[in-house]
């Protein structure tokens, strides 16, 4: 059908409510979003008389037919067979598709809403064009909203529409999308293969005082969607799939780490503050203790990463974590998730979904149990911080930290005694460090703080990044435990934060274990085939 051929990036839904359009006239706020590159108008109007709808509906037709864009109606039919509209969006309660095909025709764009699997398979099973998904997000423009499906929805919708590796329809995301979420909306609602064709906004664009200007945002946000959210390879680099290419290249992505005094934007709990700010300078980071949401805006431009710490969920520390991942998340910035005791108690599982929900984290890091508190496995119950014992074996951590990284499209990192971390396509085990790493407090949470300081000087490649900060933090681990000094946990805290900068150096000067093959010849790890 014609519409499979059409653009369906920007699809504008219109709204002629006070609240969100004002005092301005609706054809020239459609105008002015034509010429900023919306691609497909919707006309919406829950209240107004049908008279009046087909003389706005008339005069918005004569615009987007100037601009050779479809115009759609939503639910009227009898407004689009008035005025000759390319089509309607119907509703789940609205008339059904296949009596609306017969009145209106074969040529007829006829899309869909869908907020469910079984909803969009009804509609393709229907004969629908197109679906609009949603509800995305929370939005004042809809109050009859059945549910807010996030971007997990959409992803799992998305799955339900292909056929092999082709989408069976095209498909919008709609609900309270702005020029703050787009990227994200379109990154991590991807399955596979299967990405939205575009995306449908409101408010964005109607209650704005200059439509052009936020429609050519947005095309613009739509388009360098792929450069700034990248689920692990940077598009300009190539990928490395090869285990001693992988090896071979950590001492380099290490010494740029040491030199860089990369920013390491710390939400933290007050007990590690301290020894995860020395931690990052004996790195060769920059770090920041910040839990001002407020400042984050400008911190974020200072190029560095940030880590969300949940050591502390309160409500109030949840306010400056949701604003500093939205600052991040602005300006494609890493994010990391440390879901400190995510499996304890219902309030940090709560806060785990809170944040999922929010934005997107370049790296979520945590063991055994926050990781599967993350993935929203039932029962996963903690003690506390600790990870307790291990309950899944060696190809079941493999599985979830795969599965993971694949819903989230990031990276994943399991930490124990063997390290599981995953882009969903490489999985790579690690079994470096020293036992004292989980007898004193705070490692776990300055290894959070490493890691979103590598992922900031090295964006080529999140994998890599986050394995050479794993590297550095447990090879200088396993230094620090064999130092004759070390008796127990007390003498290893000095001995580790000096192994940490002297490591640094020596991959800085590639003397000692900065030397390539001695640097191979110590490390532990293996390259899991993905499944």
């Amino acid at each position: 059908m014609a519409s499979r051929q059409l653009d369906w990036s920007l699809y504008l839904v219109t709204d002629s409510t006070p609240a969100i359009l004002g005092d301005k006239d609706i054809v020239h706020v459609v105008e002015q979003a034509l010429l900023g590159g919306v691609t497909i108008v919707q006309y919406r109007d829950k209240h107004a008389d049908t008279g009046v709808m087909i003389e706005n509906a008339s005069r918005l037709h004569a615009v987007t037919r100037k601009y050779n864009v479809p115009l759609l109606i939503n639910d009227r039919l009898d407004v689009a067979q008035a005025i000759g509209a390319e089509g309607v969006h119907i509703g789940q309660d609205d008339i059904p598709i296949k009596l609306a095909r017969k009145l209106l025709g074969s040529e007829a764009i006829i899309g869909v809403t869908a907020s469910s699997v079984a909803e969009a398979e009804k509609a393709i099973q229907d004969g629908a064009d197109y679906l609009g998904i949603g509800t995305t997000f929370a939005t004042p423009t809809k109050t009859d909203t059945k549910s807010i499906i996030g971007t997990r929805g959409l992803q799992e919708i998305l799955g339900s529409t292909s056929t092999g590796t082709e989408k069976s329809i095209p498909c919008v995301a709609i609900g309270s999308i702005n020029s703050r979420n787009v990227q994200r909306v379109l990154h991590q609602s991807a399955h596979g293969t299967n990405r939205l064709n575009g995306v449908a906004v409101v408010s964005a664009i109607m209650a704005s005082s200059d439509p052009r200007e936020s429609a050519k945002q947005l095309v613009d946000l739509i388009k360098s969607t792929p450069q700034k959210f990248y689920a692990s390879v940077s598009p300009t680099s190539s990928t490395r799939t090869n285990i001693s290419e992988i090896v071979a290249e950590i001492p380099d992505i290490i010494k740029t780490h040491v030199t860089s005094s990369t920013l390491t934007h710390n939400m933290t709990n007050t007990v590690v503050q301290n020894f995860a700010a020395n931690v990052a300078i004996a790195t060769g980071a920059s770090p920041i203790m910040s839990d001002n949401g407020p400042e984050a805006p400008d911190l974020a431009r200072l190029g560095g990463g940030l880590v969300i710490n949940m050591g502390t969920a309160t409500p109030e520390k949840m306010k400056s974590f949701l604003a500093g991942l939205q600052a991040y998340n602005q300006v494609g910035s890493p994010v990391i998730l440390d879901p400190v005791g995510g499996g304890a108690t219902a309030l940090r599982r709560e806060a785990i979904k809170t944040l999922l929900a929010a934005g997107f984290f370049s790296v979520i890091k945590g063991n055994e149990g926050e990781i599967g508190a993350v993935v929203g496995a039932s029962g996963v119950q903690q003690r506390g911080v600790d990870s307790g014992p291990s309950t899944s074996t060696h190809e079941e951590k493999i599985k979830i930290v795969q599965d993971l990284a694949r819903r989230e499209h990031n990276i994943i990192v399991m930490t124990g005694a063997i390290d599981y971390i995953s882009d969903g396509t490489r999985t790579i085990t690690l079994g470096n460090g020293s036992p004292y790493l989980g007898r004193i407090t705070g490692a776990g949470c300055a290894l959070g703080a490493v890691i979103a300081s590598y992922n900031a000087a090295y964006r080529h490649d999140k994998l890599l990044a986050t394995l050479a900060a794993l590297l550095h933090y447990e090879l200088a681990a396993e230094r620090a435990e064999a130092r004759v000094e070390v008796r127990g946990p007390g003498t290893f805290i000095p001995a580790f934060l000096d192994e940490l900068y002297l490591f640094g150096e020596e991959m800085k000067q590639g003397v000692g274990t900065g030397d390539k093959t001695k640097f191979q010849e110590k490390v532990k790890i293996e390259l899991i085939e993905s499944s």
